[in-house]
């Protein structure tokens, strides 16, 4: 799914669902207090995340082929992507704080390495980890993570390729960040469980696509008939 729309992200909103005085932007939103769209549009429902269209991105779904369940969103552009994952969190507490060790520890026994590193949203993870690229060869790929703790939730957004370099979040990847929205919903969850993501209303599966750099970690586009889709 591209989205077609153009939206002025960095528009002014009245609600905040994260600390505005230690990012120093607004949002991502709990879906308690999400602010409507600077265009009055409307953002996708994914089930525990509310996605709003932006001109140039592609949606895209990271699937587990043997569940089918969806594991991850992604939004795709010319140069790089931007991963979403939420998960329940304790109503006190941070949870990114106590999952920045687990994650470095994973990359370096995958042989890659993890840096933190002071960004727009707090702490963050700066990764390099050897991947088979499409043609198949080996490169390094490049990715960066941001933990955003919510109310009893936490987004994990990771950049992947040119967005990933530096400190800053370029456009249109903090536009897509700033007003995504979590649903987290009332019920008791396990502390740093997924929250569900469910294929939009409308949507159909369109095939397997290969995120921006890599070869073995494939997500699945979506054709939505409201925001449309681009058919080469």
């Amino acid at each position: 799914m591209k989205f077609r729309r153009k939206s002025d992200a960095t528009a002014p909103v009245e609600a905040d669902a994260v600390d505005e005085a230690q990012t120093g932007v607004q949002g991502p939103f709990d879906a308690a207090d999400l602010p409507e769209l600077p265009d009055g549009g409307e953002r996708i429902d994914l089930g525990s995340l509310l996605v709003a269209p932006l001109e140039g991105l592609e949606l895209r779904l990271q699937v587990d082929e043997a569940t089918q369940e969806i594991q991850a969103v992604m939004l795709a552009g010319g140069d790089g992507a931007l991963e979403l994952r939420a998960f329940a969190a304790p109503r006190n507490g941070d949870l990114w704080a106590d999952v920045r060790p687990q994650i470095a520890d994973d990359m370096a026994q995958r042989g890659g390495t993890a840096v933190e590193q002071e960004g727009l949203f707090g702490p963050e993870l700066v990764c390099e980890l050897t991947r088979t690229m499409p043609d198949g060869r080996t490169g390094k790929q490049l990715s960066r993570i941001i933990g955003i703790n919510g109310p009893r939730w936490m987004l994990r957004a990771t950049l992947i390729g040119a967005p990933a370099r530096g400190t800053e979040v370029p456009e249109p990847w903090l536009g897509a960040l700033t007003q995504v929205g979590v649903q987290r919903g009332q019920g008791a969850m396990p502390v740093g469980e997924a929250l569900d993501l469910v294929l939009p209303e409308g949507a159909r599966p369109v095939g397997p696509v290969v995120p921006p750099g890599t070869k073995d970690d494939r997500g699945r586009a979506t054709d939505h008939p409201h925001f449309g889709h681009d058919h080469d």
